[in-house]
């Protein structure tokens, strides 16, 4: 499971059984810039055999919401190794995200986009940027949980979990270990969302250690991107969650030069899936005038991922000395600086007459020289003991007085639980809230453990929930959802409110 070698035996085989890879050609410009991208990799001897999946908005189309036919999963569970072009997903039907479905049902645990700045033939401020950024791939906010809970709120859950923040890291840290990188940069926001990315920055920290050899930092998502887009020459390699991820590979993207320039790798623990990081640009589908550069880093990704690096550097040095000799699609094509607008056939042609040849200006690819395997070891869960607290009842009252409700809560009987406070959108209203504070219909009431021989906080049975949950409901109370308050090993795992 590797962007070097997917494994030891692969890497063998590569040398005299071709490797059957599954190919989606995609929709709008996919089929072209596909094409252009398997004579490229046939010319240069890659030794790989396609396999033609059909996956994208002809299968949505037919009536299929994955987007997927099922010879398709058939073809990626049995190749391990899919190469695809851009898809299209309908519009105003209700369509889910093809990639997303790919990357959670495979398990495509990392998203590893390199960037690296083409000046002075791609436009960029920035001509020493070389930076790879590491993103989660499967959960955060992406795990896509949404509701409605009363006229006004709207919710959306932030899913973290410790084998998640393990393995992305994990994988971080061996990619710099793997291709000489010398720093890892964690970017997250857990000076607010203490637990959640306090949990990733804590696995981070963890891991770190493992890896003195290289440097390690954290910085907070926003200004670590401001910083991203102001001087990117000072990051290596940038591990993040899903969604921050997502924001700064299109960053580092653009300020990089294009983001139509850029591949992509997601990395799972049995399937690898790459591609370009564009669309499928419809409007321009059809007319040869597509750039097909992005998908063909994606490809020389895929070669160093199945043991044929020496063929990826071929071809990477090759589009080097095309970029150079001033050999441009129309997308980057500059009057001052390109010698001949090219088509995405004779583009390809271009690359393919400089197979053999390397860069000048650029440094020559050496992707070949990598250490080899990355590991990252299966999760192992520790025992923790967990017990119950208090409960979070959250309910849709539509008045406007805190005191109000606060004190009509507070009248409800329920054993060995008590209303400590109220917080309307995560401030606290009840007790001594500030009249200032507007209030939505969602309204946030943490009832604790505590009696007159107890501490608040103090340890519940679930059937002290219950009891208060049927007190509430006899008195009138709307109850739209709960959460269970737990401490883990005696240290409290949720957050408190603001100014509780």
């Amino acid at each position: 499971m590797s962007t070097l070698e997917a494994n030891k035996e692969e890497k063998t085989q590569s040398l005299s059984k071709p490797v059957k890879i599954a190919v989606a050609n995609g929709d709008g410009i996919g089929p072209e810039i596909m094409e252009a991208t398997l004579r490229i990799l046939n010319a240069a001897g890659a030794n790989i055999e396609p396999d033609y999946i059909e996956l994208g908005e002809k299968v949505y189309l037919s009536g299929n919401t994955s987007g997927v036919e099922d010879s398709s999963w058939e073809a990626i569970n049995t190749n391990k190794v899919i190469f695809k072009a851009p898809i299209t997903t309908p519009q105003g039907k209700g369509y889910k995200s093809l990639n997303v479905t790919l990357r959670k049902s495979l398990g495509l645990f990392a998203n590893v986009r390199p960037v690296q700045a083409l000046t002075p033939f791609v436009p960029s401020h920035f001509p020493d940027m070389d930076v790879v950024v590491v993103r989660e791939n499967e959960e955060d906010l992406y795990a896509g949980i949404e509701h409605r809970q009363t006229q006004d709120v709207y919710q959306c859950l932030k899913l973290i979990t410790r084998p998640g923040c393990e393995r992305i890291v994990r994988y971080a840290f061996e990619y710099a270990k793997a291709c000489g990188r010398k720093k890892v940069t964690c970017m997250l926001k857990d000076n607010i969302m203490k637990i959640t990315d306090g949990l990733f920055h804590k696995v981070f920290d963890e891991i770190a250690i493992e890896y003195p050899e290289i440097n390690s930092e954290t910085q907070i998502i926003d200004i670590g991107a401001a910083r991203l887009a102001a001087k990117p020459e000072n990051y290596d390699v940038i591990v993040t969650s899903n969604l921050y991820g997502d924001i700064i590979s299109d960053i580092a993207a653009e300020i990089g030069g294009s983001v139509g320039m850029c591949g992509s790798a997601n990395i799972g623990k049995n399937v690898a899936m790459f591609e370009a990081i564009h669309g499928s640009a419809p409007d321009i589908a059809g007319k040869n005038i597509a750039n097909p550069s992005g998908l063909i880093n994606a490809a020389i990704s895929m070669l160093v991922h199945i043991g044929q690096a020496d063929v990826g550097d071929k071809i990477k040095n090759a589009w080097l000395k095309t970029l150079e000799e001033g050999y441009h699609t129309a997308d980057i094509f500059r009057e001052a600086v390109s010698v001949e607008k090219l088509g995405t056939k004779a583009f390809a042609d271009r690359v393919i007459a400089n197979l053999g040849k390397k860069p000048s200006h650029f440094n020559p690819s050496e992707l070949s020289k990598g250490s080899g395997i990355i590991s990252v070891p299966d999760y192992i869960r520790k025992e923790e003991k967990k017990d119950l607290v208090g409960v979070d009842v959250f309910i849709d009252w539509k008045g406007n007085d805190p005191e109000h409700i606060g004190k009509d809560l507070s009248g409800v009987q329920a054993y060995k639980v008590k209303l400590k406070m109220i917080t309307n959108r995560g401030v606290k209203v009840f007790p001594n809230g500030l009249k200032e504070t507007y209030c939505t219909d969602h309204w946030r009431c943490r009832f604790v453990g505590a009696d007159q021989d107890q501490p608040a906080y103090a340890k519940i049975e679930f059937d002290h929930v219950l009891a208060l949950l049927s007190k509430l409901s006899e008195a009138g109370f709307d109850v739209i959802k709960t959460e269970n308050l737990y401490n883990f090993d005696n240290q409290r795992g949720f957050s408190l409110g603001q100014g509780e």
